[in-house]
């Protein structure tokens, strides 16, 4: 059980990533190789990384280097998972490169106690071999998750639009107490099994909430407590079906968009907007609304979200800039 222990400060700081966490995406993404728990979630990232790792020199790297220094265990190093991550691969890995050696030191002996090290990862202290390690990381990433960025920053839009939505609504206590099933609030700590037996103390520091596409179950949160306090955990994934496969976007599909309601519905996706708000915003009944939203979800222009009993529909990059060009038509003089 991990308990994290909120002050007043801790949920007046408290803030979810803008972007993919890069480091994290890796990680979570290293783990999918390891378990066939939530398989089907990723049956096409599964598939084609797979075939883009297979026979490749990059390929046996990340089963040999990478998977052995991310198992999916009770611990991996924290130092892989740097806070400035959330700006970016490249913040991220210059990060993972300027980790003190010291702290590396002591986080390879945590792994070989919990899950075994490789008898090379002591040299990780060092610049030679950790420099390595980061490139192969920037090569992993960047055949493997950078196909994937888009779809990975729609679910996470329609995150950051769910929690603002539930901030206005019912405050910072209401956010942390809707972030998964996984997570319970018990004023004040925020708590989730798995990993080591551990409190936290945020002590005013606040809670980054990184919502992450890969990750499939269980939250994880870094084991020291000396860190930035982050609490990565899944995002919501429905099971795989037409609607979630990339086709193209240019062709007839995109010319059932033309007619009014349709538009109307899409600009109220801007702000996020549930079946029964884009019924009532559009005058249409709720059946008739889901009509509207599978067709602009099939064209690429809004991605869906249960919740429970509810959809959030949020809209993709393509939606958002379909509406900003008719804005500047608008508005042109």
């Amino acid at each position: 059980m991990v308990r994290f222990h909120f002050t007043a400060e801790d949920l007046a700081r408290t803030r979810v990533v803008a972007v993919p966490h890069s480091l994290w995406e890796i990680a979570s993404s290293l783990h999918r190789f390891q378990t066939r728990k939530g398989r089907w979630a990723f049956a096409e990232w599964h598939r084609t990384a797979s075939a883009r790792l297979h026979g490749t020199e990059l390929g046996r790297a990340v089963r040999n280097v990478l998977l052995p220094l991310f198992p999916r265990a009770s611990y991996f190093p924290d130092f892989l998972t740097p806070t400035e991550g959330s700006e970016g691969l490249g913040h991220g890995l210059e990060a993972v490169l300027a980790t003190p050696p010291a702290q590396v030191t002591r986080e390879i002996t945590l792994l070989s106690a919990a899950a075994g090290a490789p008898d090379w990862a002591p040299q990780l202290a060092g610049a030679e071999l950790r420099g390595q390690v980061v490139e192969l990381l920037r090569a992993y990433y960047q055949a493997v998750i950078t196909p994937y960025e888009e779809r990975m920053r729609e679910c996470l839009e329609a995150e950051r639009v769910r929690h603002a939505r539930t901030l206005l609504d019912h405050g910072v206590e209401g956010l942390l107490g809707s972030l998964t099933p996984a997570v319970r609030w018990r004023h004040p700590v925020l708590e989730f099994d798995g990993g080591t037996e551990r409190d936290v103390q945020l002590n005013g520091r606040g809670l980054l909430l990184v919502p992450s596409y890969f990750c499939w179950g269980t939250p994880v949160a870094l084991v020291d407590p000396g860190l930035p306090p982050v609490l990565m955990y899944p995002l919501h994934h429905e099971p795989a079906t037409a609607h979630n496969v990339v086709e193209d976007r240019t062709g007839p599909p995109l010319a059932a968009l033309l007619g009014h309601t349709r538009s109307v519905i899409l600009r109220a996706t801007a702000t996020g907007a549930t079946t029964t708000e884009a019924a009532r915003y559009a005058g249409v009944s709720a059946g008739t609304a889901t009509h509207h939203t599978t067709v602009l979800r099939d064209t690429g222009l809004i991605t869906s979200h249960r919740r429970a009993n509810t959809v959030l529909h949020t809209l993709t990059p393509l939606g958002a800039s379909l509406l900003r060009r008719e804005r500047g038509r608008n508005t042109s003089p």
